[in-house]
């Protein structure tokens, strides 16, 4: 049979115009999107769902502010141990001894764990235990002869607590017998060049090593200086300010003629070799060198290469 006439194909029914969305359709099994045009006010249309699962969440308040993660907030207050070493009271490592062994009061409280802290104000004592500790801590003064380094040698070098012997006490009526146990924990506080003779400091006491040597030091220094060669008014001006070292400008200084060879020096400061490099910087060349003064505290009549315990009745 013949075919007859095809009908045309029927046209597909109307579709409702569609939204205009500026975000794709994710086909094949993906999450589609809202339309643009479709979300509410102040709806945003997030990521897909695959990507969320490597999002980090962040609290509430961080993601307010703009901020990260939350951590936990500093601790506030100041170390005790560092407070009672700014005071003057002890050493940083004393005060860690006196707290873990409740010898520290903080306004009127005992502290016993280290790492705790207070107000930069709070009222610190120490329990007599620890005062009794403090004072049985010896310093000795020593006469150093040449030859001999004050602190950690280099192989070769003597060091001037090898000095610290029975036989080479210099001794009063008052004063107390050596015993090995001075010899504990001692240490310089202070160096003197391994030319130079003088006054050196040995203590077992961190308020004497942090009062002379701390960097907030005022103790000043006295040496008698003999120098070879010319000075003019103008090299002495320099000698008390105006000198620098290590590209650093040294504190004021008194520096005063004695006798035509010989300077003598007051400083506050201790760099290393210092007034053997302040008389180079000004022509001089030092011959002789000698520290005669540590604060309130003189060499005296202390025979060279002997030693004594600092009185009681002394300070610096």
């Amino acid at each position: 049979m013949a075919d007859g006439p095809r009908k045309p194909p029927r046209a597909p029914a109307a579709q409702p115009p569609q939204p205009v969305s500026d975000r794709p359709t994710v086909r094949g099994g993906g999450v589609r999107h809202k339309p643009t045009a479709e979300l509410a006010k102040g709806d945003s249309p997030g990521p897909p769902r695959g990507e969320r699962r490597n999002m980090v969440r962040v609290p509430a308040a961080a993601a307010t502010t703009g901020a990260g993660p939350a951590s936990s907030p500093a601790p506030g207050g100041v170390r005790i141990s560092k407070l009672m070493a700014e005071r003057g009271l002890c050493s940083r490592r004393d005060a860690d001894a006196y707290i873990t062994r409740g010898w520290v009061f903080v306004d009127g409280k005992r502290v016993s764990e280290l790492g705790t802290r207070a107000d930069a104000s709070a009222v610190i004592t120490l329990d007599r235990q620890a005062q009794a500790n403090q004072q049985s801590r010896l310093t000795i003064l020593l006469h150093k002869p040449m030859g001999y380094v004050s602190g950690q040698p280099e192989p070769g070098f003597i060091p001037a607590v090898t000095l610290i012997q029975p036989e080479r006490q210099y001794r009063t009526p008052d004063t107390p017998l050596f015993h090995p146990a001075c010899l504990k924990g001692l240490a310089p506080a202070g160096r003197l060049d391994i030319d130079s003779t003088g006054l050196l400091v040995l203590t077992q006491d961190g308020r004497v090593a942090r009062q002379l040597i701390g960097e907030d030091s005022a103790i000043d220094k006295e040496y008698l200086v003999r120098v070879e060669g010319h000075l003019d008014a103008k090299g002495l001006a320099l000698l008390n300010h105006g000198l620098s070292l290590d590209a650093r400008q040294l504190k004021p200084a008194r520096v005063e003629w004695l006798n035509d060879d010989q300077l003598r020096f007051v400083l506050r400061e201790g760099r290393k070799r210092q007034i053997r490099r302040m008389c180079e910087l000004v022509g001089l060349r030092v011959s002789g060198l000698k520290r005669v003064r540590i604060g309130a505290v003189r060499l005296g009549d202390l025979p060279l290469g002997q030693w004594r315990f600092l009185r009681p009745d002394e300070s610096f």
